[in-house]
């Protein structure tokens, strides 16, 4: 795994066989990640939004389903030129294990064990495709049974076994290569994402690329796009975004948690990149999340 990249913890125990989180949002904020587990990722009203999988770039329309189930395959949805107001997104993250070798070798699962295989480098589905589960995953998550979810859950998957679908990236684990493949970029950002709930000056970032930090921030924007405080704000939001939907802690738990010292400061900031307070964030962002 590159430092670069971040290693997600799933929501995920292993007495569960399945996580989905249904949302409505108004933007992507997570980072660049990769998972232990297997992720079927829903979007739609979503037309702009940039998807990368491993060295796969696209830019996606109103419609979106993947699968991944390369362990290293790091992904991302970025925000890019959507302007949607109302981008729903349905993650239904499961483990390897759900599926032993022996059930998966057995006639009917033949169609699965392919699809979860070329899925290691991450797979596209058509849009026949996506209208014939749409009507399954839109009700898998107010599903309340727990048997009966898995059984839906196994009729999407089987479904999308028979549909036409496209491989992503060109291997299971293929470094992306961004705006900025500078040495000295990737230092730096790694650093940020190893320190992002401290306190980050300027003249370590500055060091760890041997510039002087006028020199610095100068390069970094050039590079990224980015002033040094606004990348470093927007990771932060990013992980405060992940805290608000998949914890229970409080908001200046969370606040000073990811870095952020001044929880009047971090309200205000959230508010003006978020367009909400955290508070209503939690509440009315996310529909719902079910554990299976």
């Amino acid at each position: 795994m590159t430092k670069n990249l971040m290693r997600e913890v799933t929501p995920l125990s292993g007495a569960d066989c399945f996580y989905i989180a249904d949302r409505y949002k108004k933007e992507f904020t997570y980072p660049i990640h990769c998972h232990e587990e297997c992720e079927l990722n829903f979007t739609s009203h979503s037309s702009g939004v940039k998807r990368i999988v491993g060295d796969s770039v696209e830019v996606i329309g109103e419609f979106d389903l993947v699968l991944i189930t390369g362990k290293e395959l790091e992904h991302v949805w970025e925000q890019n030129e959507c302007h949607s107001e109302s981008i729903r997104e349905i993650t239904i993250q499961f483990s390897r294990s759900l599926f032993s070798d022996s059930l998966l070798d057995k006639n009917q699962f033949h169609s699965i064990k392919k699809m979860l295989k070329d899925a290691e480098c991450g797979i596209a589905f058509s849009l026949s495709g996506i209208i014939k589960v749409f009507h399954l995953l839109d009700k898998l998550s107010a599903e309340v049974d727990g048997f009966y979810s898995v059984i839906q859950f196994l009729s999407i998957l089987y479904e999308l076994s028979k549909c036409d679908y496209r491989q992503l990236s060109s291997s299971a684990y293929a470094k992306i290569k961004g705006e900025s493949d500078s040495r000295r970029i990737l230092n730096v950002q790694d650093y940020i994402q190893q320190h992002y709930d401290e306190q980050i000056a300027l003249s370590e970032l500055a060091r760890l690329a041997n510039m002087s930090p006028a020199a610095f921030s100068r390069f970094f924007k050039l590079r990224t796009g980015k002033s040094v405080t606004d990348f470093i704000i927007d990771y932060r939001l990013g992980m405060v975004i992940r805290s608000l939907v998949d914890t229970n802690q409080s908001i200046s738990e969370i606040c000073y948690g990811c870095g952020f010292n001044n929880l009047s400061n971090f309200n205000r900031i959230f508010k003006k990149k978020k367009g909400c307070s955290p508070k209503e964030f939690r509440l009315h962002c996310m529909k719902k999340k079910v554990i299976i």
